[in-house]
């Protein structure tokens, strides 16, 4: 096991309908009796794997999905207490859960509060009844208010809302109208992602048989360019490139306290596990995911025992050091505040950040999508305004 902080991701994948833009895991709702032999493998997984890497610490939990919430309150707070049991799980664990809007009451989310999750991410894409329509989302505006509210009740002192911008035909105005109303929310992050059309997903279908137009890239970046703009001066930090965070007073250079700590520890190239039905995981040099089926899934938890048994031995991949360091750059870089910071990379790769990339770095700075940042002990490479934009193409020339 690595020094770093330890994360544990939890995949749930059901769901009551597919969105149409949505390439995820995820399952129309199963029969009870297969959800509750889902329920039980998905234990049975936690304590094997925990068992096998001798009960380690863990930093971070995050149920995803799929909708975790389409579960009984129980069962979450089941395996919650079934992870407490078999890992050393810190105290002040980040603990989060993401919601469909639409499957929440503030009943249920007190008893998930109860259990020990302090976190909520609510999916709720879109303020605008008719995008909420298009994208195949069962709850309105109304009911995403709601949701909040009863969050809110409910004692969610950490409270994160997805966002998707960029819809075919979508106005700057009409997503202006969507920042405003999250805003007016007043949670303490958001997530808000450029639409993606994914292959196999029936939004690409529609635009391959133009039904509907490909997202616009100026449109796009005019979004992007209002919304960091907007939130920026609302008291919200800009930590990652799709990711806010409600300021507290920290340095311009230092990622905010309420930033999402469980996808820090992805967006820092540090370990994680995944249980659960497709779910992936990186550890000791390896990354790999597991089946997906859940019938697969569960027949081979059923049978198993140890650390892989749920492995799907295909897509197990060994990280040699170059692929660590590229992957370190790549994934760094979408980190706002703290980029790559030069002393964490020659503790960790024992070789000079400015030596190593030299000529990338060189291009980037000249390009002026790069800069150095000056921190009290320390320097980070990371992106400029206008890298922000263009971070594919500042990130690219660190591959060799």
């Amino acid at each position: 096991m690595s020094n770093f902080p330890l994360g544990l991701y939890l995949h749930i994948p059901w769901c009551h309908t597919r969105c149409i833009y949505c390439d995820f895991n995820t399952y129309i709702d199963g029969e009870e009796a297969l959800k509750q032999r889902y329920h039980a493998a998905l234990l049975r997984e936690i304590r094997e794997v925990g068992a096998a890497l001798a009960h380690p610490s863990l930093d971070t939990i995050f149920f995803g999905g799929g909708t975790p919430t389409t579960l009984p309150a129980a069962w979450l707070n089941e395996i919650v207490e079934t992870v407490r049991g078999t890992f050393a799980l810190r105290p002040d664990a980040e603990i989060t859960v993401e919601a469909n809007p639409g499957t929440l009451n503030t009943e249920y989310l007190r008893e998930l509060r109860a259990g020990g999750i302090n976190r909520l991410s609510l999916g709720v894409q879109s303020f605008d009844d008719a995008e909420l329509r298009f994208l195949s989302r069962l709850h309105d505006a109304d009911t995403a208010w709601r949701a909040v509210g009863y969050a809110r009740e409910a004692g969610f002192d950490n409270l994160s809302l997805d966002l998707i911008f960029n819809l075919p035909q979508q106005t700057l105005e009409q997503w202006q109208r969507n920042i405003q109303g999250a805003m007016a929310l007043q949670p303490d992050h958001l997530s808000l992602y450029s639409l993606i059309v994914e292959p196999g997903t029936p939004l690409h279908r529609q635009v391959a048989r133009g039904e509907v137009p490909e997202p616009s890239d100026d449109i796009a970046a005019d979004m992007y360019s209002y919304t960091i703009d907007v939130l920026g001066a609302a008291g919200y930090a800009h930590y990652e490139i799709s990711n806010w965070a409600r300021t507290q007073g920290e340095p311009e250079w230092q990622t905010p306290r309420l930033a999402a700590a469980h996808n820090l520890i992805y967006w820092r190239n540090q370990p994680f596990l995944g249980l659960g039905a497709g779910a992936h995981g990186t550890l000791n040099g390896a990354r790999w995911a597991n089946v997906k089926r859940p019938q697969s899934y569960i027949e081979r938890v059923e049978t198993g025992e140890g650390l892989g048994l749920a492995r799907d031995e295909k897509t197990v991949e060994t990280i040699d050091r170059d692929a660590e360091r590229i992957e370190q750059m790549m994934m760094g870089l979408r980190l706002i505040r703290e980029g790559v910071s030069a002393r964490g990379f020659e503790e960790r790769f024992g070789v000079a950040l400015a030596a190593r990339y030299e000529e990338a770095i060189a291009r980037g700075l000249g390009r002026g999508l790069l800069e150095w940042a000056k921190t009290p002990d320390d320097a980070l490479l990371r992106l400029t305004y206008e890298g922000r934009f263009l971070a594919n193409q500042a990130v690219v020339e660190f591959f060799e």
